[in-house]
């Protein structure tokens, strides 16, 4: 199941890709700006309930659509820009493993836990 789910997270990826193309920005900004959601890890400082909240808005496919949506039809490109570098950058950490987070801990994730697991002696 975890592959089909990467598929169709690789599927979103590529979506981006071609939103992006629609959008009147240099290429070069696309790589440039993917990484930028991740700033939303500095939510942990707050601890782990903030933290949770603030990176899985960050990372939520939802408000990524939303903002897209909403820049083409108020035809502002900032915006749709906002929107599809946040689909791009959630579909690319989904692929990866990453999942929105849960209140426990950065590692806790709706596609599991993240990271080296150390085995505690029973």
């Amino acid at each position: 199941m975890k592959d089909v789910l990467k598929l169709e997270d690789a599927g979103l990826f590529i979506l981006s890709i071609f939103l992006f193309s629609q959008l009147q920005f240099s290429w070069w900004w696309f790589p440039a700006l993917l990484l930028l959601p991740d700033l939303s890890m500095l939510g942990y400082l707050l601890g782990n309930r903030a933290g949770a909240i603030i990176y899985n808005l960050a990372h939520h496919k939802g408000i990524a659509v939303i903002l897209h949506l909403s820049g083409m039809y108020l035809q502002n490109q900032w915006l749709a820009l906002t929107g599809v570098i946040l689909l791009a950058h959630s579909s690319m950490d989904r692929i990866f493993g990453y999942g929105l987070k849960y209140f426990t801990g950065f590692q806790h994730t709706h596609l599991g836990m993240i990271g080296k697991q150390i085995n505690q002696p029973e």
